[in-house]
C-alpha cells in the first residue's frame, strides 16, 4: 500500500506529461523514468498522508548521490541510538556528503556506520565478516517493515573513479550487488525527515538543513554543482524553499525534492531517469518539475 493516497487527475496528468515529453525526442522515456509525486494540504501534512500519484515507483535503479540521503538519515539514527559518537568531524562529513555531495566524506560515513573500511582483497572469514558489516544499513532499514524498501540495496560507498580491492570484489560479478533505490522508498524516507516521522525533531531538523537548496540565481552562477540547475529545483517558482538530494553519473540523471511554493502549496517529487541520454538530459527534470507544480488540484 502507498504512503499516500492514489489520486487519479494527477496519475492521468502524469502519465499525459510523460507520454509528451516521449513525443518531443525522447523515445523510450517510458521505460527510463521512475516518478512519485504527492501533494500536500495543511491536514494531511500533519499527518503525513497526502494525496498523489506514482510512474514506475517500484523499479529498483542505480541510484547514483541520492543514496547519500539513506547514509545521512542512518547516521542520526545511529547518534540517537548510541551507536556512534558525535564529533566534528562527523558532522562535517555529514554535511558535506550532502550539500555539496563529496564521495570522500560518504567514504568515512560508511566506514562509520558499518565499522568497516576500505582496502586490499580480504579472504576466509574476515572477508565473510566484512561482507556481514556492509549489511548494518539494509538490515536497518529492513527494520521498519515498510514495503516501500523491499527492493533497497546501501552497501556501498560512492566513487568518482571506481572501486578498488575489496570494495571491487564487494560490488560482485556484473555490479551485481550495487546500490539501488526505487523512488517509491526514496519518496517515504524524504516525507519522513520532512514531516518529523522517522526520528526525533531535532534530528529531523539537522537533516533538513543539509538538504536546504538556495534557489538564488546568483547563488547558483557562483557554484556550478548547485544541485538546483539541470534538477527538479530549476523549474520551481521564483521564491520557493526547496530541499533535495540530486544523483547523478554517466548513466542516471535523479533528483528527491520537497518544496514548499509561495502561495504555500507543499509537495514532494522524486524523479529518477536512466541511460547516458537522460543523464546529459538538463531539461527533462526541470520541465517535469514545472509541470507538475503548475497542476491545479483542489486537495
Amino acid at each position: 500500500m502507498a504512503f499516500y493516497r492514489a489520486e487519479s487527475a494527477m496519475q492521468d496528468f502524469l502519465s499525459g506529461l510523460i507520454d509528451r515529453l516521449a513525443d518531443q525526442g525522447r523515445p523510450g522515456l517510458h521505460e527510463q523514468i521512475s516518478v512519485n509525486w504527492v501533494r500536500y494540504n495543511k491536514v494531511n501534512l500533519a499527518t503525513g498522508s497526502g494525496c498523489g500519484a506514482a510512474w514506475a515507483d517500484q523499479k529498483s535503479v542505480y541510484p547514483a548521490s541520492v543514496a547519500k540521503l539513506v547514509y545521512a538519515v542512518a547516521v542520526e539514527a545511529w547518534l540517537q541510538k548510541g551507536f556512534l559518537l558525535e564529533t566534528i568531524e562527523l558532522r562535517r562529513a555529514l554535511n558535506d556528503m550532502i550539500a555539496i555531495s563529496s564521495n570522500d566524506a560518504t567514504g568515512l560515513i560508511v566506514d562509520l556506520l558499518t565499522g568497516t573500511s576500505s582496502g586490499p582483497d580480504l579472504q576466509g572469514e574476515a572477508w565473510m565478516s566484512w561482507q556481514r558489516q556492509r549489511q548494518l544499513v539494509n538490515e536497518w532499514l529492513s527494520d521498519f517493515g515498510w514495503g516501500e524498501f523491499d527492493r533497497v540495496n546501501c552497501c556501498q560507498k560512492t566513487w568518482g573513479d571506481g572501486p578498488y580491492g575489496r570494495e571491487k570484489m564487494f560490488y560482485g560479478d556484473n555490479n551485481s550487488n550495487r546500490n539501488a533505490l526505487c523512488t517509491a522508498a526514496v519518496s517515504r524516507l524524504l516525507e519522513a525527515v520532512m514531516t518529523d516521522g522517522l526520528l526525533s525533531p531535532p534530528a529531523c531538523q539537522r537533516l533538513r538543513s543539509a538538504l536546504d537548496r538556495s534557489l538564488d540565481q546568483k547563488e547558483r552562477r557562483a557554484d556550478p554543482e548547485n544541485q538546483v540547475d539541470g534538477f527538479l529545483g530549476e523549474g520551481l517558482p521564483e521564491n520557493s524553499r526547496l530541499w533535495s538530494k540530486a544523483g547523478w553519473m554517466s548513466e542516471a540523471r535523479h533528483d528527491a525534492a520537497w518544496s514548499v511554493q509561495p502561495a504555500g502549496q507543499t509537495q514532494l517529487l522524486v524523479v529518477f531517469s536512466v541511460g547516458t541520454e537522460r543523464s546529459n538530459d538538463k531539461e527533462l527534470l526541470p520541465i517535469m518539475a514545472k509541470e507538475l507544480t503548475g497542476f491545479q488540484l483542489d486537495i
